[in-house]
């Protein structure tokens, strides 16, 4: 069973990269959280690797821009791994064909410098998901047309965002993973891009080699950390790598509340989902 811990510092001592989830452990979509991002920079500056792993639907290079402008320090991280970068890999093994994007522009940073072509619902070959149009006021049912429309083409799917939900402050708003689950739900064949799924973590453990002059980082010496039992745990386990919840992030109503979680109620989740993180913590702190 998992425990809670005060402070990430001793159980620091047993790894060498992290893997950090970012949206509801790094910030919270409108600021950083400055503990998490203190307990980065101490990890690294002890000699450990600090690989942010998200399933942001755009580009690593676009996820540091929006790190600065919430305040998370360049100083906390070594390099980003996001879904929207194994979604861009996908694209450039399919770029003779056309593509329908079912998601808002500001994803659009996913094909910046792929001669992409674009095309209607009605004529493309293929599908990129990265949200909702309007993440404010739509809701997956808004989108049960358009999924029946392409399910009778049989357009494949690929996810760029396999969340469910995240948080936006103190809402919760849709991602991707909720189009492309109720797609997959009607028969549709879906490539899901980020987390729990390997692609993304295999990326992310060669960028850590990189930082590390070319040495792959033993599994057992590597830590997940993340909000989410479904992608960040789960993702985890299943490439043998140890894990560490942060209880104040998408789960939070389910299991009491954010200052004073249920113990009980989060070890029954993680049974559930087959899961026994290393420790749990209510936010990142040294």
């Amino acid at each position: 069973m998992a425990d809670f811990i005060e402070r990430f510092e001793p159980l620091a001592r047993d790894y060498d990269v992290v893997l950090c989830d970012v949206w509801g452990v790094v910030h919270n979509g409108l600021a950083a959280f400055p503990a998490a991002c203190e307990a980065l920079m101490r990890f690294r500056a002890g000699g450990g690797t600090a690989i942010l792993i998200t399933n942001a639907p755009r580009s690593g290079e676009a996820v540091a821009r929006i790190l600065d402008r919430l305040k998370v320090p360049r100083q906390a991280y070594d390099a980003i791994t996001s879904s929207g970068d194994v979604t861009r890999g996908v694209v450039k093994a399919r770029l003779p064909e056309s593509v329908f994007h079912l998601g808002p522009e500001r994803d659009l940073s996913i094909f910046a410098g792929l001669d992409v072509r674009f095309a209607p619902a009605e004529t493309a070959n293929y599908v990129v998901c990265s949200g909702l149009f309007d993440d404010t006021i739509e809701t997956p049912e808004s989108y049960r047309d358009l999924l029946a429309a392409l399910h009778a083409r049989s357009l494949f799917m690929v996810c760029a965002n396999p969340d469910i939900v995240v948080e936006r402050g103190d809402t919760l708003v849709y991602c991707a993973g909720a189009l492309a689950d109720a797609y997959a739900a009607r028969g549709g064949k879906v490539l899901y891009c980020g987390k729990p799924h390997a692609p993304i973590y295999d990326l992310a453990l060669a960028r850590a080699a990189a930082q590390r002059g070319g040495k792959t980082p033993r599994p057992q010496r590597v830590l997940a950390i993340g909000d989410s039992v479904r992608t960040d745990l789960k993702g985890a386990v299943a490439l043998g790598l140890d894990c560490m919840f942060i209880t104040s992030g998408i789960h939070a109503e389910e299991y009491g509340s954010r200052e004073a979680p249920d113990l009980a109620a989060l070890n029954a989740m993680f049974a559930a989902a087959g899961v026994t993180p290393r420790g749990v913590m209510r936010e990142l702190v040294w």
